[in-house]
């Protein structure tokens, strides 16, 4: 386990990895335990769910009784706004997106707005009116850069099921304007740039922690950083079989993880 001793910055999935639904799962406790025992090391929670802010994820993590500041969650709409502000501080922003997503970019410093846009921004949009679909199509086609939160296509609810997700809005543009986005959200390397920004620290010594193959281990190839695969929530070792995409690691629970610490 030489390669663990070199990460400082453990960036956590959330469902099925540090909690299922409203339940904690066995482990993630000790986890943060250790960490917090352990001066040169941090964590901090890396969720691809744009449709609610950093607090949104604190106040739930509250009520299962931990306490984590905003500066500890990273939202694939957070890392979006840290990506356009390397891109263009203060620019003009077409948004689609909740109003938890449009206070993150309004109090990043950003425009919104529905008229010559610097930026044209998909997100995870409950209140999506067809108008405001139009909208987008018509500035993608203007070649107004396009941007997307996270390449989900469902979003699970709390009493079961799916949702659309952004990937879904994503395809309608698609099938539209023939035009794709650049996406910021797991599986890709932006939204991990965007955490290695947020808390200087170099990718050589981040790691990611998730139970999901496609996008936790996956972007763990795509940003060069180290990959830890929990068996606690979707994937099993059946699934490992086969599959191009391996983690570095593979542990039954953050409690396991702990141990190794």
């Amino acid at each position: 386990m030489n390669l663990l001793k070199n990460i400082r910055l453990f960036l956590l999935d959330m469902d099925g990895t540090f909690y299922l639904g409203d339940r904690v799962l066995e482990g993630s406790r000790p986890f943060v335990d250790k960490i917090a025992a352990m001066p040169d090391c941090q964590l901090a929670f890396l969720t691809n769910n744009s449709s609610k802010n950093r607090m949104d994820y604190v106040k739930k993590l509250q009520k299962m009784g931990f306490s984590f500041s905003e500066d500890q969650v990273i939202t694939s709409g957070e890392a979006t706004t840290i990506y356009l502000n390397r891109q263009r501080p203060g620019a003009r922003v077409f948004l689609l997106g909740t109003p938890s997503l449009e206070q993150e970019f309004e109090e990043a410093g950003f425009i919104l707005t529905d008229a010559e846009p610097d930026f044209a921004v998909l997100g995870f949009d409950q209140c999506l009116t067809y108008e405001r679909l139009r909208k987008l199509c018509d500035f993608v086609r203007a070649d107004v850069p396009y941007i997307a939160t996270h390449p989900d296509f469902n979003c699970p609810i709390e009493n079961g099921g799916f949702i659309p997700d952004t990937g879904a809005m994503m395809a309608f543009v698609e099938a539209s304007t023939g035009k794709r986005p650049l996406v910021i959200g797991k599986p890709n390397r932006y939204i991990i740039d965007a955490a290695a920004d947020k808390f200087r620290i170099p990718h050589e010594e981040i790691a990611m922690v998730g139970d999901r193959l496609y996008t936790d281990i996956a972007v763990g190839a795509q940003a060069g950083i180290t990959s830890i695969l929990v068996l606690s929530g979707e994937t099993g070792r059946q699934d490992l079989e086969g599959s191009e995409i391996q983690p570095d690691y593979i542990f039954e629970d953050l409690g396991e993880l702990a141990k190794q610490l």
